[in-house]
């Protein structure tokens, strides 16, 4: 039988805990009276005093005294859980942890899980692996006072976490301020056509270096991984101009090109020239040398055999240079003694004419040369004889 059904209704069976002073009473139970059994339960369980069955007052006056010890216990407990929850925190492994006791700088976590004392220490988390970006950009003058537009990216990490936290109130527009101080600093001591040609890679390590500088004295705890200069244009107003100037320089560059391509040709081909000239004059001062030397040597043989019958040297010498002189004359005119005529020899002809005749093997062409050279001189010297006879003949 049901608890609730009539007539079965007994007081253990109400899970109220009434008792029979409800009765038969079917209604709701006190919100009330179950409020207070409650605060009873946890008063005994946190070692108070329950409630006690004598007068109507005491009972109230325990009822009342119980449940404000179970609020104040319920309250400790919560605040005690709260402060266990924030005395520990974690620390990620791209993170360090920046703690201030009492406003003052204590230490700096490394990753992990790490304690804190609640409502004393401060605990400021910063990324330090993270690369991050910075863009700047503005007019600017350079050396020779003419207007640039630059466009800078500046890639940057926190190698310090307590001076990040610490020192500069806000290192983001620290690193702003300072970028366009450096920026500013290295265009003015630049001319235009470095900024905007060859100069581009050079001024951004230019402002690498001076930025980084800037941030150490400063103090901001970054450090700068690299600075990329996107774009350097002139002025609207005078784009145009500085394209035809661009063009211009492109335009030398390759006649620049074009000519080195040419003397890279010419060259080697001169000094190869050269050379060969330098050696063949080295070939032709040795020959002259060793020629020299020869003819001296042959002198001094031909001095000494003088020395020991000058006449027939003499005689000797002469006959040899006729020789050399006539082997390479056709036509000779000799002036007698006898009388004013000048005789014509034709030896062209008397070559011709007097030529002996040679077998088919042409190995012996110098003793050749020589007999028909022999045979020609006697011809020669007999015409002449021949000649002299009729003149002496004709005078008589």
């Amino acid at each position: 039988m049901a608890w609730n059904e009539p007539g079965g209704n007994r007081n253990d069976n109400d899970p109220w805990g009434t008792g029979g002073r409800r009765g038969n009473d079917q209604g709701p139970p006190d919100l009330d009276e179950a409020l207070k059994k409650g605060l009873d339960k946890l008063n005994k369980m946190l070692g108070g005093k329950g409630k006690k069955s004598g007068g109507d007052g005491g009972s109230a006056g325990s009822g009342g005294a119980g449940g404000f010890g179970a609020v104040l216990a319920l309250a400790a407990i919560l605040v005690l859980g709260y402060v266990i929850f924030q005395s520990f925190y974690t620390v990620d492994e791209q993170e360090r942890a920046v703690v201030l006791r009492f406003g003052e700088y204590a230490k700096t976590e490394n990753p992990g899980l790490r304690f804190k004392v609640p409502l004393i220490d401060d605990v400021t988390k910063v990324r330090v692996t993270n690369v991050r970006t910075a863009q700047s950009s503005g007019q600017m003058l350079t050396q020779d006072e003419n207007l640039v537009t630059v466009d800078l990216q500046v890639q940057y990490r926190v190698n310090d976490a307590r001076d990040y936290v610490l020192n500069v109130r806000d290192s983001n527009q620290a690193l702003a301020f300072a970028t366009d101080s450096a920026l500013r600093h290295e265009v003015g001591s630049s001319s235009l056509d470095d900024v905007l040609t060859e100069g581009r890679a050079e001024l951004a390590v230019r402002v690498e270096q001076r930025l980084q500088g800037f941030l150490q004295e400063y103090g901001t705890g970054l450090e700068i991984v690299r600075v990329n200069v996107e774009s350097t244009q002139p002025p609207a107003a005078v784009q145009d101009a500085f394209r035809e100037v661009q063009r211009a320089r492109e335009d030398e560059q390759r006649v620049k090109e074009e000519a080195e391509t040419y003397r890279n040709k010419v060259v080697p081909e001169a000094r190869g020239q050269a050379q060969r000239m330098i050696e063949e004059a080295s070939a032709y001062k040795q020959e002259v040398i060793e020629r020299a030397r020869g003819e001296t040597a042959r002198f001094l043989e031909l001095l000494a055999v003088y020395q020991m019958a000058p006449g027939v040297t003499r005689e000797r010498m002469y006959l040899q240079t006729l020789e050399n002189v006539l082997s390479s004359s056709s036509k000779i005119l000799v002036d007698t003694e006898s009388s004013g005529n000048m005789m014509y020899l034709p030896l062209d002809r008397f070559a011709q004419g007097g030529t002996l005749p040679r077998s088919g093997n042409q190995s012996s062409g110098a003793s050749g040369g020589q007999t028909d050279i022999q045979a020609l001189t006697d011809r020669v010297i007999q015409e002449l004889r021949t000649r002299q006879d009729t003149n002496v003949r004709r005078s008589r």
